[in-house]
């Protein structure tokens, strides 16, 4: 048993993370990139500051920096214990340890509260919800999803990933989803029959390897190439 979680809960990671998850290079961070359930994410403040342009979207955005950490202080304890009584389970390089992982992930918070009033203001923190987004068609050159689609399979059926998807690909001209895991460290029963449809569609897809995994398995992702562009 990997991880045990009844709803999504707010656990953000970096802009080193989001290079690595995604393979994101220097032309794509030029990019405007839309950040889908990012949460208290740090990527969208390290990638403001260094001037890119980055929007993040999640439904958590409706509450208060306050609040977003108490939601965290409420979670983060318990999914730490997770790892720790899991050890065979995760790979120690980019975090050396659970606590280094627990390390790493309140400093992400803290980067993302220090730019959470600013950054709603300025537009780049938006309440929005798959499956159905309020923003403009093929608004973003890539959207990037980080542990949301496909990790919670089991909370999050297939008509809501593959409509998810579906919203994506018609805000965004590509779509890059990592991991391709659920949280019990098993390949999404969704992402198969998700390929076929989108495949015959006409979208060109894509499962690459990527230089991140902390879930044992889990260094893959799924990129997806709109029509228009090819």
């Amino acid at each position: 048993m990997a991880m045990k979680l009844e709803t999504v809960v707010p656990f953000g990671r970096s802009l080193d993370e989001y290079i690595k998850m995604f393979n994101l290079t220097d032309a794509d961070l030029t990019k405007r990139i839309l950040g889908v359930g990012d949460g208290p994410a740090s990527f969208n403040a390290e990638a403001t500051k260094l001037g890119y342009t980055a929007t993040s979207i999640d439904p958590l955005y409706q509450f208060s920096g306050a609040e977003i950490l108490s939601r965290f202080n409420a979670v983060v304890d318990d999914i730490i214990e997770q790892v720790r009584t899991s050890p065979n389970d995760w790979v120690w390089m980019y975090h050396q340890s659970p606590d280094d992982l627990r390390q790493n992930r309140v400093h992400a918070i803290q980067t993302f509260l220090n730019d959470y009033g600013a950054g709603k203001a300025d537009g780049r923190y938006r309440i929005d919800a798959l499956p159905h987004l309020t923003l403009p068609d093929q608004a973003y050159d890539l959207a990037v999803c980080s542990h949301f689609l496909f990790l919670y399979s089991e909370q999050l059926d297939y008509s809501f990933h593959l409509e998810s998807i579906q919203e994506l690909l018609r805000v965004s001209r590509e779509v890059r989803i990592f991991p391709l895991l659920t949280l019990m460290r098993q390949r999404s029963p969704y992402l198969d029959p998700i390929l076929q449809t989108l495949g015959e569609q006409g979208y060109f897809l894509a499962i690459k390897k990527v230089p991140y995994e902390l879930q044992k398995g889990g260094n893959e992702m799924l990129a997806i190439t709109t029509k228009h562009d090819n």
